[in-house]
């Protein structure tokens, strides 16, 4: 609970013998405020950048004053820890500003900024998230874009977060965090391209139809269960990874289900023709994929 009171220089005095200390960068003698963060560091800092910069501070300070006397600051405990509450005035006093390195420390300067309505740290806030190390955390990076409204982030994130499987349990707790529309579009990008994909290599020009089939140069009887095999590898591989690169970069080369694919031959001992055009298959799956959604 933020309380506000005037005290005398004696009495800061006083509190700072009991723990409390002035931050190195907001002790100015000149400014009629002090701010306490809950970890009793103390901040002073003018009325008139907490007014211009905050709609929060605008409308306490409009709101009937005692009249300061000389020497006589004012002090207003917030709720914030000391290195959030160092990071807001850093921001908004125009001086240089401590990097963000952590989602834990832009979920709490997000909060303390909507809580204050200042659009000036939210506006530096939302260029630093698209800067490493935050930006190589898509599901994170997500969720506070949404929160704030802010799409081009939110739909950069959804495209990071293909190379993730999102059903994974160490991603719940974050999910938990998103409201139900975000928590859809993420999901539904997500079904989407998978069953995009399943759907395609069901079409011609891949194989299609029977279970059963013809050779086609000597129509000899033949089973696709290789391909059928291969495609549903395909198929699980993008459920889990929906950005496709391990099928394509490794899976159609390297996996049991494609070597059984590529070697498939005609069972007729005369013919023992290739079944699979390996290349072009290849290229048609990339394409495939290539024209999946990528965004939310």
């Amino acid at each position: 609970m933020m309380e506000t009171e005037s005290i005398p220089d004696t009495a800061l005095v006083k509190a700072l013998n009991y723990g409390g200390t002035f931050h190195q960068s907001f002790s100015s003698p000149d400014a009629d405020v002090v701010l306490g963060a809950k970890d009793h560091t103390l901040f002073r800092i003018h009325s008139w950048t907490l007014k211009t910069t905050s709609g929060w501070f605008r409308s306490l300070f409009s709101m009937p004053q005692q009249n300061p006397l000389p020497n006589h600051p004012e002090i207003i405990n917030l709720d914030e820890d000391s290195h959030t509450l160092e990071s807001l005035l850093l921001m908004i006093c125009g001086l240089p500003i401590n990097p963000l390195i952590s989602y834990d420390e832009v979920d709490a300067m997000l909060f303390a900024a909507e809580k204050y309505d200042m659009p000036g740290p939210m506006s530096l806030i939302r260029v630093l998230i698209m800067t490493p190390p935050l930006l190589d955390q898509p599901l994170r990076l997500y969720t506070a874009a949404t929160r704030c409204g802010w799409e081009e982030e939110a739909r950069h994130a959804s495209a990071q977060s293909l190379a993730l499987n999102i059903y994974a349990e160490e991603y719940q707790p974050i999910l938990r965090k998103l409201h139900t529309g975000a928590v859809l579009d993420l999901m539904n990008l997500h079904r989407n391209r998978r069953e995009g994909i399943r759907q395609r290599l069901n079409e011609q020009p891949f194989v299609t139809g029977s279970m059963t089939a013809s050779c086609p140069r000597c129509r000899w009887k033949i089973d696709h269960h290789t391909w059928r095999e291969l495609k549903y590898r395909v198929v699980m591989e993008m459920d889990v990874r929906p950005l496709g690169d391990t099928v394509v970069d490794v899976g159609l080369t390297a996996w049991p289900e494609a070597t059984a694919c590529w070697d498939a031959r005609c069972p007729n001992t005369e013919c023992t023709c290739v079944l699979y055009d390996k290349v072009e298959t290849l290229r048609l799956i990339r394409d495939c994929i290539d024209g999946l959604p990528k965004t939310t």
